[in-house]
C-alpha cells in the first residue's frame, strides 16, 4: 500500500489562493518538486508534456498531474488546495481544487503507474476528499494525507 511520507514533505503542502489556471497551477507543482530553481523548468515541462496527452483530473474536483525526468533521482509529490478550484478540462465539468502532483525518475515506470493506481483509490473516496477539503491549514492537511496512507 502507497506510504505519501516516503516522498510527501511538509514544505510540499500547501494551500494556493487566486490561482488563474491549469498553467499557474502546473508552475506552482514544478517549483514544490524541484529542490533547485534550475530544476523548476525541467519539471515544469515534464508535467506538461503529460498534460498535454490528457487532462490529468480524475474527477470531484481532484487532478494529479504527474510526469517523468531524469533531472531527479527519486520520487516526489506536492499537494495543492486550490481556493477556488481551476479549470482542468475534467470530464465530470468540475473546477479541480485538490492537486495532487507527483514527479518521478524516468526509469520508475511501473512503480509511477501503481503509484498513479493507489491515488486514484485514495482520491475517490469522498470522505477523504471531504477531509481535505475541510483541513483549515497546510499542517491539518499533511495529517489528513499520512493518516491514510
Amino acid at each position: 500500500m502507497l506510504s505519501l511520507s516516503e516522498f510527501l514533505t511538509a514544505d510540499r503542502i500547501v494551500v494556493l489562493d487566486g490561482p488563474a489556471n491549469r498553467e499557474a497551477v502546473i508552475d506552482a507543482a514544478a517549483r514544490l518538486l524541484a529542490d533547485a530553481p534550475g530544476l523548476i523548468a525541467t519539471v515544469s515541462d515534464s508535467l506538461r508534456q503529460r498534460e498535454r496527452m490528457g487532462s490529468t483530473a480524475i474527477g470531484h474536483g481532484v487532478a494529479i498531474p504527474h510526469g517523468r525526468s531524469s533531472a531527479l533521482n527519486d520520487t516526489r509529490a506536492a499537494f495543492l488546495r486550490l481556493q477556488p478550484g481551476v479549470d482542468f478540462e475534467a470530464s465530470d465539468g468540475e473546477p479541480v481544487d485538490l492537486v495532487f502532483a507527483m514527479s518521478v525518475p524516468e526509469h520508475f515506470t511501473q512503480r509511477h503507474l501503481q503509484l498513479l493506481s493507489e491515488l486514484a483509490q485514495r482520491f475517490g473516496d469522498a470522505e477523504f476528499r471531504a477531509a481535505l477539503r475541510d483541513a483549515p491549514d497546510a499542517a491539518r492537511l499533511r495529517d489528513t494525507l499520512l493518516a491514510t496512507a
